[in-house]
């Protein structure tokens, strides 16, 4: 289990009892061992996948240890243990905590002149000091945890009105927003050239046909269905007997429902491919590429570049 950013804090500390200077990557593989990760779980990352889960908490353990004055840099990606973080260490602390430091001066006086600041930012707000402060202690999750957290509950929640807003709107309509986010994924060309709505009550099965390529070199077949109940093995098998009758081996089944764990075993015994997208599925790719959605608001997430304070 990957511990969290607090529980680091600790044996991180510990880690520096020999005196010696260490580098981020030499203080990720201690505390990886040290928790005995396994190798899945050394490569768990964000869900920003911008950086590895267990590389994210070890950062920001050492970052509250050096606002405490435990921790320095004396040489850009160098970590050394302070005296003070000596004297901490001889008093044998059984956890070092956000709760821990905040008896340590250095970091209890960088605490409040930070929150005094947020605070002077934030006066409409209403904010208490204490109760931002307290909640701060409590969590175990980096910041970049609470932002990713706090964006994927509302992505799930846009999810939830994508999926009912379909659900709402015609088969025809439906089908077309298919082909619309299959273009927006890279399919074909313009909705022109690359894909068309069949739509008719002959259509064999066959709700949908696209370019895999803007050369057209293969098309792709699709069949969108408007789902309550969840798809069954035999849809998948009907839909596999119907690009045969096309002489086509390559077929997307979409669904605002799921489908059964019969359905997402089936595999066809020829070369015909099926992709399986159920509608959450659905739904991400819609978020993801922008289809019925519009951008309310966008934050930026900086860090430092070190390479330009190069002299």
């Amino acid at each position: 289990m990957i511990p969290d950013f607090q529980t680091i804090m600790l044996p991180l500390l510990e880690a520096f009892a020999d005196k010696q200077e260490y580098k981020k990557p030499a203080l990720v593989e201690i505390i990886s061992n040290k928790f005995q990760l396994t190798q899945e779980e050394r490569l768990v990352m964000l869900p920003s996948k911008n950086d590895y889960l267990i590389w994210n908490r070890v950062g920001w353990a050492m970052a509250h240890l050096k606002k405490a004055g435990l921790l320095e840099t004396p040489k850009r990606g160098l970590y050394i243990i302070t005296e003070q973080g000596l004297k901490v260490l001889n008093s044998n602390p059984i956890r070092i905590d956000l709760k821990f430091l905040m008896n340590v001066p250095k970091y209890k006086q960088w605490k409040e002149e930070y929150q005094k600041e947020w605070l002077e930012k934030k006066s409409s707000e209403n904010n208490n000091s204490a109760n931002i402060q307290q909640e701060e202690i409590e969590t175990n999750k980096t910041p970049e945890e609470l932002l990713e957290g706090a964006f994927s509950q509302l992505k799930e929640e846009l999810a939830i009105e994508l999926i009912e807003k379909i659900k709402e709107c015609s088969p025809s309509f439906f089908e077309r927003l298919v082909v619309d986010m299959l273009i927006k994924m890279g399919y074909g060309g313009s909705r022109k050239e690359a894909g068309r709505v069949i739509g008719k009550s002959n259509d064999g099965g066959i709700d949908g046909i696209i370019n895999e390529d803007k050369l057209g070199l293969d098309t792709i077949y699709i069949q969108a269905k408007k789902w309550e109940g969840s798809v069954g093995r035999p849809e998948i098998q009907k839909f596999v007997g119907v690009l045969a009758g096309q002489g086509a081996k390559k077929g997307i089944f979409i669904t605002t429902s799921s489908f059964s764990k019969e359905a997402r075993g089936y595999h066809p015994k020829n070369d015909t491919k099926i992709v399986l997208i159920d509608g959450q599925d659905l739904a991400n790719l819609m978020i993801e590429h922008g289809v019925g959605v519009s951008t309310k608001i966008n934050y930026e997430i900086k860090r430092m570049d070190t390479d330009y304070f190069e002299e």
